[in-house]
């Protein structure tokens, strides 16, 4: 007997739609980043991209648990000597680009390289409650009753 491995033509990508509204931002992340590799699929294979399109929804309505919206803090570097620059959670959920939050929440759970980029491409991530998706007829994915730890009131 041999190992299955999925050749890029035999994947079939699915739509999923996942309303972010009261969902905790790891919890989600780690569950969007399963979703597009497809290690909830029987048929994953590691370096063949062959998980599911992801629409989130309501982005900006998420939240973080304990102390983390104030005390969590988004570094990055500018390029230049003493370009270290800082972000907490809460400046950039109520700033202009929330689905951020989710989006660098998403990206760091992925292995890097080529292939999770590719993946990344496959994740949309929307602030408000509507998405130009409406073609694809996305299935709702039910976070909120997968766990009653996913959901923080």
């Amino acid at each position: 007997m041999t190992t299955y491995s999925a050749k890029p033509a035999e994947v079939e990508k699915k739509w999923v739609l996942i309303d972010a509204q009261g969902l905790v931002v790891g919890r989600l992340a780690s569950l969007i980043a399963m979703r597009l590799r497809g290690k909830h699929l029987p048929t994953y294979t590691p370096h063949v991209d062959d998980g599911d399109n992801v629409i989130v929804i309501n982005a900006d309505k998420v939240v973080f648990t304990g102390n983390k919206r104030e005390d969590k803090v988004y570094y990055w570097h500018t390029g230049h000597p003493g370009g270290i620059k800082e972000r907490t959670a809460r400046k950039i959920l109520e700033g202009r680009f929330p689905e951020r939050v989710i989006e660098k929440a998403v990206q760091r759970m992925l292995p890097r390289g080529p292939l999770a980029r590719k993946q990344m491409t496959h994740l949309k991530i929307y602030a408000g409650g509507a998405h130009p998706h409406e073609a694809q007829q996305p299935a709702v994915l039910d976070v909120k009753s997968l766990n009653r730890k996913n959901v923080r009131a």
